[in-house]
């Protein structure tokens, strides 16, 4: 048990040197990629093969393996090494926050908050789309991805991201599975509309972010029935400031 209560600090610090490698040579981005996502499948197995409360790795594994993959590429659009190097630093603090929670669920219950794996998968779920959002534009905008094959990942990233919030706050799949289908199809349909907005890509993969923020929130309370007029109002006000902000505060292209 102490080798695994070891584990949410040590695998973030690993991982974190493996990324330095491709810090140094970005050339072994695919090499470093199957190692940190190796090295995190490890962590994941381990905390749940014992665990009394849920054996379900890949609910685990989901979140954190999307928020790792897609902070690698974002990284490749950022110039600025002292902001790629603090990228990496919080991306270890996300992983070793999302894995001591997780420990807590899965292995000591007793110490475990309630809602607190819920609540930062929130959190961490909200940007790992915002990075998917923006490598995505980022793709198209610098490489002249075929929207089609961009849009394709956007619907399946899309259904593990959403996926992931479903299960997160513990709503069955088949009941939330066409819910999930909807949200798709829908952010799907925002992604290549945004796409003809004349903003770089940042401000198009915060946008979209944004929407996405609402309409998973929307989703997610209406499969817990705790949905009413004043929490719609709320989300749709919080997303409509937000994305007046990015309007007001981005270049135009």
């Amino acid at each position: 048990m102490f080798y695994k209560r070891l584990l949410p600090l040590f695998i973030p610090l690993l991982i974190w040197a493996f990324i330095q490698i491709f810090y140094f040579n970005p050339k072994l981005i695919y090499v470093v990629l199957v190692l940190v996502n190796a090295v995190l499948f490890y962590a994941v197995w381990q905390l749940t093969r014992d665990s009394s409360v849920d054996n379900k790795w890949w609910n685990y594994l989901i979140l954190p393996s999307l928020l790792l993959s897609f902070t690698i590429l974002f990284s490749l659009f950022v110039q600025n090494k002292l902001l790629i190097q603090i990228i990496f630093v919080a991306l270890s603090a996300s992983l070793y926050i999302y894995l001591k929670h997780s420990f807590y669920y899965l292995l000591e219950p007793i110490s475990y908050r309630e809602d607190s794996l819920s609540n930062i998968s929130a959190s961490l779920n909200f940007v790992t789309f915002f990075l998917l959002a923006s490598v995505i534009y980022g793709l198209q905008s610098f490489l002249n991805f075929s929207v089609l094959l961009l849009s394709f990942i956007v619907l399946v990233i899309g259904f593990l991201l959403i996926y992931q919030i479903i299960w997160a706050n513990k709503i069955g799949f088949k009941k939330g599975l066409i819910y999930i289908l909807i949200g798709c199809l829908i952010i799907v349909e925002l992604a290549w509309s945004i796409s003809f907005l004349p903003f770089n890509y940042i401000a198009t993969g915060l946008i979209l972010a944004i929407c996405y923020y609402i309409l998973v929130n929307l989703i997610k309370n209406y499969l817990l029935d705790e949905l009413d007029s004043k929490k719609v109002r709320t989300y749709l006000l919080i997303g409509l400031i937000g994305i007046i902000l990015v309007l007001f505060t981005s270049r135009w292209l």
